[in-house]
């Protein structure tokens, strides 16, 4: 690993490590040390480094939400009457539990939010009770996902 004033490169150590960790944040270090041809130590050294740098940001769980109820992934645009609305607004969309993520955008919306529901009708209970009465927020345009069919992180 080389970090030099504003961008960090990776050697090929790393990047099998990284290619690990992403497939399964937990994978045993051991696994990935004999596919990096080096020792368990010097890969749990390398993830300490790459951790320090900011590469790596901590693990994750992908939950099934669909087992857990949740059916219907939603995006909206949301259009704000004012742009010195969109921090009020950013902050009461941060409340609502179903909001997965928030974007500020360039084009049509200022703001582009993922929203995850149990149902259409949750959905509609969801935009008309909750997030077209945020203050500042004038409309909303809405797409239903009917699938993902991509899933992934960055290529290393």
């Amino acid at each position: 690993m080389k970090i030099d004033k504003t961008t960090l490169s990776i050697d090929g150590i790393d990047k099998i490590i990284l290619k690990e960790l992403i497939s399964n944040a937990r994978t045993p270090i051991n696994k990935i040390a004999l596919k990096a041809s080096i020792s368990g130590a010097a890969v749990h050294q390398r993830i300490k480094k790459l951790e320090a740098s900011g590469v790596i940001s901590g693990s994750h769980i992908k939950l099934n939400t669909k087992v857990l109820g949740y059916k219907t992934m939603a995006f909206i645009g949301v259009f704000l009457d004012k742009a010195m609305n969109n921090l009020t607004a950013v902050n009461k969309l941060n409340k609502i539990p179903e909001v997965l993520e928030c974007h500020y955008t360039t084009g049509n919306w200022s703001v582009f939010v993922k929203i995850l529901c149990k149902d259409n009708e949750h959905l509609m209970n969801l935009l008309n009770n909750s997030i077209q009465k945020i203050p500042g927020i004038s409309r909303t345009e809405t797409f239903i996902s009917l699938d993902q069919q991509i899933f992934r992180q960055i290529a290393i």
